[in-house]
């Protein structure tokens, strides 16, 4: 089953996926906001997900920010319509700042870091691949 990851955002949301082992975050799309509901719905009907992921905004103190409540919304909505596909959060502090160093560190010219779809969908895999980690460390915490 693939897990997929959400960077939620007011009028883009980036979107990534593992593979079917969940060893691979990949990033899948960037599609508007007002769509995102009807993309992922048509998407776990034509895929194996067993998991959804969604980035918490919040402050580099903590503190909610303003996009939590749109966030929180879209959450209650998922949890109502599709309640055999688990929506989860994760903290998603510095993703933006770790998609752009990602961009730079691949060599993309400043017209390519530029494209807000692709640091979307880039900031989405980077949410992904820090979930898949987090649970990996936990597994090997667990049964040492």
């Amino acid at each position: 089953m693939r897990i997929v990851a959400i960077d939620y955002g007011r009028k883009r949301t980036g979107i990534a996926v593992t593979d079917p082992l969940q060893i691979i975050a990949n990033g899948l799309a960037t599609v508007s906001t007002s769509t995102l509901f009807d993309f992922l719905k048509s998407y776990v009907g034509k895929e194996d997900v067993g998991q959804i992921v969604i980035g918490k905004p919040l402050q580099t103190n903590g503190m909610p920010s303003e996009n939590l409540a749109r966030v929180e919304q879209f959450v209650n909505r998922w949890r109502k319509a599709m309640p055999q596909i688990p929506i989860e959060y994760y903290d998603e502090r510095f993703t933006s700042v770790l998609a752009h160093r990602a961009m730079i560190d691949a060599g993309l010219h400043k017209k390519a870091r530029q494209d807000k779809a692709l640091v979307d969908t880039i900031s989405a895999t980077i949410i992904l691949q820090g979930y898949l980690e987090a649970r990996r460390n936990k597994m090997r915490n667990d049964h040492p």
